[in-house]
């Protein structure tokens, strides 16, 4: 019972789609007719600039959060292994990514995820946050940064000695958020993906 209400009670928290109800908020357009399509922070920023990008990429990353420090607060079960905090994460990423709020579509999870793993472990959360915005910054690719940072947690979670449970679901977290960048990864192939501004 445990296991199956952090699951449903973090799917639902992930599903919350910050983007969407934002831009619908304040523009009343659907930010899925806009740009790629996404809800998530990248594409608010095409409709409503860089200070909503920085505000819908905060509150994505403490909905990331926010079920996995309560996971890690109230759960009993597989305390070793880091189990149902984990569970929690997986919930919220794919909450976030295929929200049921919005038939199943979503975003890309990357805040989110950042947000889970910070929940997780801050230092390897904050050293992932540090690599997404220096490979940004430089290459001008947020898809780049996001892609790379998140490749590179399971070894920063590993370093760091954490419960086994925590590095299986940075691989778990990290191929599912390369796969969902598969057209981005495309795009940079081709030379043909939007750079920062």
């Amino acid at each position: 019972m445990e296991i199956i209400l952090t699951i449903i009670i973090a799917y639902l928290i992930g599903s919350i789609p910050t983007g969407y109800i934002i831009v619908k908020l304040f523009t009343r357009q659907d930010i899925r007719t806009i740009g790629s399509g996404s809800t998530g922070a990248t594409n608010v920023k095409r409709v409503m600039g860089k200070k909503w990008f920085f505000i819908v990429m905060l509150l994505d990353a403490f909905k990331g959060a926010l079920p996995v420090l309560l996971a890690k607060v109230f759960a009993t079960e597989f305390l070793s292994i880091g189990l149902i905090p984990v569970l929690a994460a997986i919930a919220v990423i794919l909450g976030h990514s295929k929200s049921i709020f919005l038939k199943f579509s979503g975003g890309k999870s990357v805040a989110s995820g950042v947000g889970t793993i910070l929940a997780l472990n801050i230092f390897v959360g904050l050293a992932i946050a540090v690599i997404w915005a220096i490979t940004t910054y430089i290459s001008k690719y947020v898809s780049l940064g996001s892609i790379i940072a998140l490749s590179l947690s399971p070894f920063i979670m590993y370093f760091c000695n954490a419960p086994i449970g925590y590095i299986f679901y940075c691989v778990i977290g990290a191929i599912y958020i390369v796969y969902l960048h598969r057209e981005n990864i495309f795009r940079l192939i081709k030379g043909t993906e939007n750079k920062v501004r």
